[in-house]
């Protein structure tokens, strides 16, 4: 082999590595959180811009609201078990993480604001933490925010005022700069939870 062919060869080599190491590169998280992930969501982007009104009345964005490690969580007051038992075991791991040093909060979006008002939400949240953020907004600016974490709700029209909604019922792991980085489902417990969160969170250096 001549020498413009060995280069040839070490040109591809390097052309080779160097595309290796950019796509790590463009994969955030890929490799610092592969041992604190426990799910998956195949081919799908989790999460994006949004615009509600949090407890206060005041309107809000993503930047405003997830600026510390975050269990965001979609439901309504008026739901009769699934939410209060999901928010409360989301508030039981924010103390477990606040006894490790970790600074978490609850984020929790009213999937029905045609009852959901802002004194609703900021009841319902303060019930189960202090640290838990209730937000609330228009049926567009909560279909958006949905869309962005590809949830599902649905009202169940029964013509009165007493009606119930079909929902997911996915906790979301949201850290400051990262993103959606794992979500937890219904049988995880708060002690799971925290354990997770703490994971990602220091192999985010946010810790």
């Amino acid at each position: 082999m001549n020498k413009t062919s060995l280069f040839a060869v070490a040109s591809v080599g390097v052309a080779a590595l160097a595309g290796v190491a950019a796509w790590n590169f463009l994969q955030p998280g890929t490799d610092r959180f592969a041992a604190c992930s426990t799910s998956s969501v195949a081919g799908a982007t989790i999460g994006g811009p949004f615009t509600l009104v949090d407890e206060t009345g005041a309107t809000v964005t993503e930047a405003d609201v997830l600026t510390k490690p975050s269990l965001v969580y979609f439901g309504y007051t008026f739901c009769p078990d699934v939410c209060p038992t999901d928010s409360a075991r989301n508030a039981e791991a924010i103390d477990l993480l606040a006894e490790r040093g970790v600074d978490a909060q609850g984020v929790f979006i009213s999937i029905d604001p045609e009852r959901d008002d802002v004194a609703r939400v900021r009841e319902f949240t303060d019930f189960f933490h202090p640290r838990m953020i209730g937000l609330t907004g228009s049926p567009e600016q909560v279909s958006v925010v949905s869309k962005a974490y590809k949830t599902f709700y649905k009202k169940k029209d029964t013509g009165d005022e007493y009606y119930l909604m079909d929902h997911s019922t996915f906790t979301y792991l949201v850290l400051p700069k990262e993103g959606f980085v794992q979500f937890f489902r219904r049988e995880d417990t708060p002690q799971g939870i925290a354990d997770s969160l703490a994971c990602f969170v220091d192999a985010a250096g946010q810790s």
